[in-house]
């Protein structure tokens, strides 16, 4: 199979689809891989580490995308990728259509094949391709919050550690899953006041088992959340419906209840985002202000910290490559129904259903996809 990598071009992303290990247990397949020249470059990977390894080197995207079957990337194909996209190829890499009728229509234009990394489920009932992004994000949030807190980013001026004889900043984090408890625990080891408010009473039990009295933990409900905006300085959205868009559990009149200088971070914008008042934001430019409220909005977070989020990514998504490449996209999905999750868009049909729901669009089953001729 020809297997392309193209160079990431959204705003400030220096992630990449795959790195020269994970080329090398392609070509030892018997596979031929074709990586964009500077693919890796933003994370010092060499165009010599990929030669290597033996992927064949093209200067354009173009000719990835008119050559290869399968299409690896890390982020949402833009405007200009998704139309070079044709039938009976396929793209594997982040896609989050629910908030995203123009990719979807594209997509669906296109007549490809889009399996998506966040919608893959595991036995367990998680999404294992979507973990190691989630893992980084909730981490990173307290970092981007604890800045954005200080007086000179337009915070409210706190430390989230306090110092003696000063208060910790509160944090108050929404959803108790990986974004959520990553973004605990980072935000407890720096000693700030945690509260975390999930609606899911099993979790909600596990956490204080866990944490115990460090971690205090609270049933979801608007009365509990508007009685945290009061107090808190940070709020993290870590909400997440699979492949659908994420509720509003912050609106924006509820932003009066917050007091001015406080932070939103946003890590459900990929989603549509948890506040009412989220927009989309880029590294070049992350943060803006309403009702005195500062708001972080980054698309694609763990970007910023690209060498370690590359790797943790290409740890958990290459299987699933290798089952693409040696069986095809669907005697792989015929093979792990789990796997076939992930499968959005095919030859013009929309195949999630969260997807379809989201952008008001009939949807094909899944079996009845994986059951065609």
């Amino acid at each position: 199979m020809f297997i392309g990598v193209p160079r990431e071009i959204k705003n400030h992303e220096y992630r990449v689809g795959l790195t020269p290990g994970g080329v090398k247990e392609l070509v030892l397949d018997g596979h031929q891989v074709l990586v964009e020249c500077g693919a890796g470059a933003g994370i010092g990977l060499a165009d010599a580490d990929y030669a290597t390894a033996g992927a064949e080197l093209v200067a354009d995207a173009r000719e990835i995308y008119a050559r290869c079957e399968l299409i690896i990337k890390v982020k949402e194909p833009q405007a200009h990728e998704y139309d070079q996209l044709k039938p009976d190829q396929v793209i594997f890499t982040y896609l989050h259509l629910a908030p995203d009728l123009a990719q979807t229509q594209g997509l669906l234009a296109s007549g490809c094949t889009a399996i998506a990394y966040e919608t893959v489920t595991d036995h367990k009932g998680g999404l294992p391709l979507l973990a190691p992004m989630s893992e980084v994000a909730g981490r990173m949030a307290i970092q981007a919050g604890a800045h954005c807190l200080e007086k000179a980013q337009g915070g409210r001026g706190v430390l989230l550690g306090g110092v003696p004889g000063v208060s910790p900043a509160r944090v108050l984090v929404l959803g108790g899953g990986v974004v959520g408890v990553n973004a605990a625990r980072m935000a407890m080891g720096l000693g700030a006041d945690v509260t975390l408010v999930d609606s899911s009473l099993t979790r909600l039990k596990e956490l204080d088992a866990l944490y115990g009295p460090n971690l205090k933990t609270l049933y979801s409900t608007v009365d509990n959340i508007e009685r945290e905006l009061v107090r808190s300085e940070l709020v993290i959205g870590a909400v997440l419906i699979a492949g659908a868009a994420a509720p509003k559990l912050v609106t924006k009149a509820q932003l009066a209840l917050m007091p001015r200088g406080a932070v939103l971070v946003d890590v459900a914008i990929d989603q549509g985002g948890c506040f009412e008042t989220s927009r989309v934001t880029t590294h070049q430019d992350p943060t803006y202000e309403v009702d005195g409220i500062v708001h972080y909005c980054v698309a694609n977070m763990p970007g910023a910290v690209a060498y370690t989020s590359t790797f943790a990514l290409i740890n958990a998504t290459l299987p699933y490559v290798k089952a693409l490449a040696n069986l095809g996209w669907k005697t792989a999905m015929q093979n792990d129904p789990l796997f076939a999750q992930g499968l959005n868009v095919h030859q013009g049909q929309v195949i999630c259903p969260a997807v379809a729901e989201a952008h008001g669009l009939s949807h094909t089953p899944l079996q009845q996809v994986l059951a065609a001729g």
